[in-house]
C-alpha cells in the first residue's frame, strides 16, 4: 500500500503502527504483524470486531480522504491477523513482549471489562507483577456478559486472556474489591496501585 501520509495512524487511539502491520500481511508474515498489533493493543481480536475502525482509523485513511476511494479494510485485517496468528503457541506469540526483568512492584486491577485487561496487558509489559480481581464468575466483565456471543465469542476473549496470562497476568474471579477485600488488604498484601476499570 505504502501510502505516501499514513493517516490512519492519526484515527487509532491505541497508535498501531497500521502500514507496518499490513506490510507484514502483504508478506505473509502474520506472527509478524501480530506482533506489530500487540505492541501497543492489548487485544487486537478483539479491536477488530468491536472498534469502530470507520470512525476511527479507516474514517482518516488515505485513500479515503486524498484519493477518495474506500478506505482500507483496518478492522477486517486486524480480526484477519488476531485471529490467524495465535496458532503459533501463545508463547511463542506473546514471547517478546515478556519483559527481561521485572520491576518488583504489584499492581491491582479492579474489573476485568476491556479497560482492565488492557491496563494489565500494558503494565505486564513494563515488568509489574500484575492482578486482575474480577467480582463475577467469568474473567471478562463486559466482552463476556454485555457483547452478543454473535458479536464477539467468548472463545476469542478466553484466547485474549490467555495471552495476558502468558505475560504473567494474574487472575483472580468472584472476588469483590471493597467487599471480599478492600484496599488495605491489598495495600497490606504489597500492592502498590491500584487501577479501577470502567
Amino acid at each position: 500500500l505504502d501510502c505516501p501520509e499514513p493517516l490512519c495512524m492519526t484515527g487509532c487511539p491505541v497508535g498501531i503502527n497500521i502500514p507496518t502491520f499490513i506490510k507484514h500481511i502483504e508478506k505473509g508474515e502474520f506472527l509478524q504483524a501480530a506482533s506489530t498489533l500487540k505492541e501497543t493493543s492489548a487485544l487486537p481480536a478483539v479491536c477488530g470486531r468491536v472498534c469502530p475502525q470507520e470512525k476511527q482509523c479507516e474514517s482518516q485513511c488515505f485513500y479515503l480522504k486524498k484519493l477518495k476511494k474506500q478506505p482500507v479494510a483496518i478492522g477486517y485485517l486486524e480480526r484477519f491477523v488476531a485471529d490467524n496468528a495465535p496458532k503459533a503457541p501463545v508463547s511463542e506469540f506473546q514471547s517478546f513482549k515478556v519483559p527481561g526483568s521485572k520491576v518488583g512492584k504489584k499492581v491491582a486491577v479492579v474489573g476485568s471489562g476491556p479497560a482492565g485487561l488492557a491496563f494489565a496487558g500494558d503494565m505486564a509489559k513494563y515488568g509489574y507483577d500484575v492482578t486482575v480481581f474480577e467480582a463475577l464468575h467469568e474473567i471478562g466483565g463486559v466482552l463476556k456478559y454485555g457483547i452478543p456471543e454473535f458479536r464477539l465469542p467468548n472463545n476469542v476473549v478466553d484466547r485474549e486472556i490467555e495471552g495476558l496470562r502468558a505475560l504473567g497476568v494474574q487472575f483472580m474471579a468472584d472476588t469483590i474489591v471493597g467487599k471480599t477485600i478492600s484496599i488495605d488488604d491489598l495495600q497490606a498484601e504489597g500492592y502498590q496501585a491500584v487501577f479501577v476499570g470502567s
